[in-house]
């Protein structure tokens, strides 16, 4: 009797998650392999601390298909040198170095430090528009400033921009999708609860829509409250597929052209 082969999953690509956490220390092969056996045949590993980078970057240059990206973290701002447009364009000359930040606004936690925020937004946004390479944009409470502050820039000088793990409000996401930005779904679109955020996802054109774990945090179900991994992209990936009526292979695909559109550097 022949046993049937087993069906390889769809490719996706995780495009925000971080492998240079304390929770994945001297894992990430196994990790890695693991994105493989899912289909997760790409992912960005961001760096939230500038001084940390040559970390990240020795991560991405270990694993094929592991691509980074670099900035300050708006939570960090305080806590950090703020960054010079400069500094973040010499990072982007390396090869695997395909995005700038995460960096934004932060007003749940850190709002006291707004200001530097904005400030820490502002050289991050110059730099995205000098190397061309997409803006990964942190956001949360700040639906106003965020939106004010992305539109005004815009004007001031184009560039292309993510907004990694929505969950802000409808009218940042209007305002987003008009300037051609791009949200990114992460586990918490598959939290149950989350049906707003689902109506969010399902009005945006799908070809404006991409998929992340932000692992170690935010795992899906059947993962949710243990640690996220770029393999669980896949449960998020199927949430994806329903709320636009496509089947998961086709909905990784979409998903897949989208990123590459975004993040050429790491373009399959």
């Amino acid at each position: 009797m022949m046993t049937q082969a087993p069906e390889t999953p769809p490719q996706l690509v995780d495009s925000h998650c971080h492998l240079d956490f304390p929770d994945f220390d001297g894992q990430q092969a196994e990790l890695v392999a693991r994105a493989r056996a899912a289909g997760v045949t790409r992912m960005v590993t961001i760096c939230t601390r500038l001084r940390l980078e040559p970390q990240v970057r020795a991560i991405a240059d270990a694993h094929e298909g592991v691509f980074y990206a670099a900035g300050t973290h708006p939570m960090q701002a305080a806590e950090e040198p703020l960054a010079t447009v400069e500094e973040l364009v010499a990072l982007s000359a390396h090869p695997k170095f395909v995005g700038i930040g995460e960096t934004g606004l932060d007003y749940h936690y850190t709002a006291d430090s707004a200001a530097l925020q904005a400030e820490s937004l502002a050289i991050h946004i110059e730099a995205a528009r000098r190397t061309g390479l997409p803006l990964i944009i942190h956001s949360r409470d700040a639906d106003e400033d965020m939106a004010a502050i992305l539109t005004r820039e815009h004007a001031a000088g184009p560039f292309s921009c993510v907004m990694h793990c929505y969950t802000s409000g409808l009218q940042l996401a209007r305002t987003a999708l008009d300037l051609g930005f791009y949200l990114s779904m992460s586990g918490i679109a598959a939290f149950p609860r989350s049906t707003e955020i689902r109506e969010i996802f399902a009005a945006a054109p799908c070809d404006r829509v991409l998929v992340e774990t932000d692992a170690p945090f935010l795992a899906p179900p059947p993962h949710r409250g243990k640690r996220n991994e770029p393999a669980y992209v896949a449960h998020t990936a199927k949430v994806g597929a329903e709320l636009y009526g496509k089947t998961l292979a086709e909905f990784a695909a979409l998903t897949s052209a989208n990123f590459d559109r975004l993040f050429p550097k790491a373009a399959a």
